[in-house]
C-alpha cells in the first residue's frame, strides 16, 4: 500500500539525476550554503577568517546575498536584527577561535531578546579536536564549551555528510519557540574537502508549533472572565509570535488595561483607551498592577525592567503565558502555561467570556495623568523634546535600533512605537555597541524603508568601523549620536551613588568629519533643528550620520522609594 507521504519522499527523475550527476569543484562549503538556500536563507551575515575559507569560496556558487561587517560581534547585531525583523533564522558565517569569540555578546543579546540567529564556525581541522594541545591556529580545547551557557543549542559536525542535517537541525532549533541563537561548528578541513555528495536541494527542518494545555486555557479565561479589576503586562513574546492582533481582540473583550515591557514595544495601541503605555518603571504603574485580582502575563518572565527592578510585589492570582520554559513562575508563583504567546492567546478568546467594564478606562487615564505629573514635576524639558523630535521625523512605519543610552532609556517608556516589532533595543542583556549594526542588519531585510539607529557617543566607539559597511552596502540607515563626552547613564549612576564619577570620560573624534572620511553624508544638529535635520537624512537614501552635542538626564526611578 502506497502512503501519500512515500510519494513525497520519493525522489524525481530529475532529482536522480542531478545526484548522480553532482557539479564538478564542490568543497564541504558548498554542503553549508546549499543546505542555507535550501531551508529558506537569502542572505548571510559575517566576517571570512583562515579557517572558514571553505565557506565563503562557496558563496561565489550561491544565490545567497553575502553582508560582511568588519567586526565579529557587530555581524552578530546584524544578524539579530535581521531575525527579528523578519522572524526567520539569520545565517552568521564565522571563523575559529578569535572571530568565534568575539560574536559572544552579540549572540547574549540574541539569546536574551529569542531572536533566531544561526551561527555557524569553522573549527581546528579533525585531527586536532578532542582536548589535546596540538599548537593549531586559533585552537581552543572546547570551542563549543564557550557558547553552550550562551546559544539554545550546539551542534557539532564532524564529516561532510553531518552537515546538511546538522544546520537542519540548528535552524529548527533557532526557530522555535522561544526563538533563538544556534551554534554550528565544523572543522576547517572538512570545508575544504572537495566533495562528490549530491547538491543539497530541499531541507526540511519546520519548527514545532508550541501549543498551550487545554485544561490550563480553561482555568485561565475562568478566571479572566471573572475578574473585578484584570490588567495585562505583555512582552516581547507578544511581538515575536505576531500576536498583537490577538492581544489587543482579548484586553477589549475583557476590558483589561494592557501595560508593555521595554521588549513588548508597540505590541498594544499607544493611545488606545486601555494602554498604559510602557511606563513599566513608575510606581504609579506598578501600584495599579499589584491591585488588579488577576494579572495576565504574556511573553514576559517579569525580570528586573519588566518588575521595577522586582519591586513588583502582585497581590492577586497571576496567569503567565511564557515560551522560554525557564522563564515560567521564575519570579512570581502563577497559573503557568508554557506555550507560544499567539496560540495561548488565541485558545483565551475561544473561552473567556466578554466583561463590561465602564471604569477601566477611566483607571487607565488617571495612572497616565500621575504619571505625566511626576516627570513633569522634574523639569525634564529638554529631555522630553529631544524624544518628541525623534518621533516626529522618523516614518510611523519605519523601524529603530537603541543602543544603551540615556535616550534609549527614556525610549523604553516615553516612545510610541507606532506598532510591533518596530523598537528594538540591547535592554535584553544590555551591552553597548548594538543600535547601528543592528539597524544595518534592519536595513539589508527591509531596503524599503529608512531605519534609525541611536547611540551615545560611547556606544558609537564600538561601531565606527561599521561605517565602511554602511557605505560599501548603500544601507539605508540614519545613525542618531547622543554626544555627551563620555558614559552618561555611568556618569551619572556614579555621581548618585559615589558623588562623582571615574573612569567615564571620553576623549572622542569628531563624528560628522568622520562620517564623511567614510563617504557618509554627516550633520551636526542642536535640539532646536534635531527634528528637520534627521527627518532630513531619513528621507535621503543610503546612510547618514547625525551628531547631537547634548547632555541628557533621566527622570527619577520610583523603584528605590522608601
Amino acid at each position: 500500500m502506497t502512503h501519500d507521504h512515500d510519494l513525497e519522499l520519493r525522489p524525481t527523475p530529475a532529482q536522480i539525476s542531478a545526484a548522480l550527476n553532482p557539479p564538478p569543484g564542490r568543497n564541504g562549503g558548498d554542503l553549508v550554503v546549499e543546505t542555507l538556500a535550501g531551508l529558506g536563507a537569502t542572505t548571510v551575515f559575517g566576517l571570512p577568517g583562515q579557517h572558514a575559507l571553505g565557506m565563503f569560496d562557496a558563496l561565489r556558487r550561491s544565490a545567497l546575498r553575502y553582508v560582511g561587517l568588519r567586526v565579529e560581534n557587530n555581524a552578530g547585531f546584524a544578524a539579530d536584527a535581521y531575525g527579528r525583523i523578519t522572524g526567520e533564522a539569520a545565517p552568521l558565517l564565522l571563523s575559529t577561535g578569535p572571530g568565534a569569540l568575539t560574536s559572544l555578546a552579540a549572540l547574549q543579546e540574541a539569546a536574551a531578546a529569542s531572536a533566531p540567529v544561526l551561527a555557524i564556525s569553522s573549527q581546528i581541522p579533525t585531527a586536532g579536536l578532542g582536548g589535546g594541545r596540538h599548537g593549531y591556529l586559533h585552537e581552543l580545547p572546547d570551542q563549543a564549551a564557550s557558547f553552550r551557557g550562551v546559544v539554545k543549542s550546539v551542534h557539532t559536525v564532524r564529516t561532510q555528510s553531518q552537515i546538511p542535517s546538522a544546520i537542519a537541525a540548528a535552524w529548527k532549533s533557532a526557530l522555535t519557540a522561544p526563538h533563538g541563537p544556534v551554534w554550528v561548528e565544523i572543522p576547517q578541513d572538512v570545508l575544504l574537502a572537495q566533495t562528490s555528495l549530491p547538491v543539497v536541494t530541499g531541507a526540511d527542518a519546520t519548527p514545532e508549533a508550541l501549543a498551550p494545555r487545554p485544561e490550563l486555557t480553561a482555568v485561565a479565561a475562568d478566571l479572566l472572565s471573572r475578574a473585578a479589576r484584570p490588567a495585562i503586562i505583555a512582552g516581547g513574546g507578544v511581538v515575536r509570535a505576531d500576536a498583537s492582533g490577538k492581544l489587543r481582540q482579548l484586553a477589549e473583550v475583557l476590558q483589561a488595561p494592557v501595560v508593555t515591557t521595554p521588549g513588548g514595544k508597540g505590541a498594544f495601541p499607544w493611545k488606545h483607551p486601555l494602554s498604559l503605555q510602557s511606563w513599566i518603571e513608575d510606581r504609579h504603574t506598578t501600584d495599579f498592577l499589584e491591585d488588579a485580582d488577576v494579572l495576565l502575563v504574556v511573553g514576559s518572565g517579569l525580570g528586573e525592567l519588566s518588575s521595577n527592578y522586582h519591586t513588583f510585589k502582585p497581590r492577586g492570582r497571576v496567569v503567565q503565558i511564557e515560551a522560554d520554559l525557564g522563564k515560567l513562575e521564575s519570579n512570581h508563583p502563577a497559573l503557568g502555561i508554557h506555550a507560544d504567546a499567539r496560540l495561548a492567546l488565541q485558545a483565551l478568546l475561544e473561552t473567556v467570556s466578554e466583561r463590561t467594564d465602564p471604569t477601566a478606562p477611566e483607571r487607565v487615564r488617571t495612572v497616565l495623568s500621575k504619571v505625566a505629573e511626576r516627570i513633569a514635576s522634574q523639569e525634564l524639558t529638554l529631555e522630553q523634546d529631544v524624544l518628541t523630535s525623534v518621533r516626529r521625523a522618523l516614518p510611523a512605519d519605519s523601524p529603530s535600533f537603541w543602543d544603551m543610552t540615556i535616550l534609549a532609556y527614556w525610549a523604553w517608556s516615553a516612545f510610541d512605537a507606532k506598532g510591533p516589532n518596530l523598537l528594538h533595543s540591547a535592554q535584553g542583556a544590555g551591552g553597548l555597541g548594538y543600535g547601528f549594526p543592528a539597524a544595518l542588519g534592519a536595513a539589508a531585510a527591509d531596503p524599503t524603508r529608512p531605519v534609525l539607529a541611536v547611540s551615545g557617543d560611547g556606544g558609537a566607539l564600538y561601531s565606527i568601523a561599521e561605517l565602511a559597511t554602511a557605505r560599501q552596502y548603500a544601507l539605508n540607515v540614519t545613525w542618531l549620536i547622543i554626544d555627551d563626552g563620555g558614559y552618561g547613564i555611568l556618569r551619572a549612576y556614579m555621581t548618585d551613588a559615589f558623588g562623582q564619577a571615574t573612569a567615564t570620560e571620553l576623549s572622542r573624534p569628531d563624528y560628522v568629519a568622520l562620517a564623511e572620511s567614510f563617504g557618509v553624508p554627516g550633520v551636526r544638529t542642536a535640539p532646536e533643528t534635531l527634528e528637520t535635520d534627521l527627518a532630513k537624512a531619513l528621507s535621503q537614501p543610503g546612510p547618514s550620520v547625525v551628531v547631537l552635542p547634548a547632555v541628557l538626564r533621566m527622570f527619577a526611578p520610583t523603584h528605590l522609594d522608601g
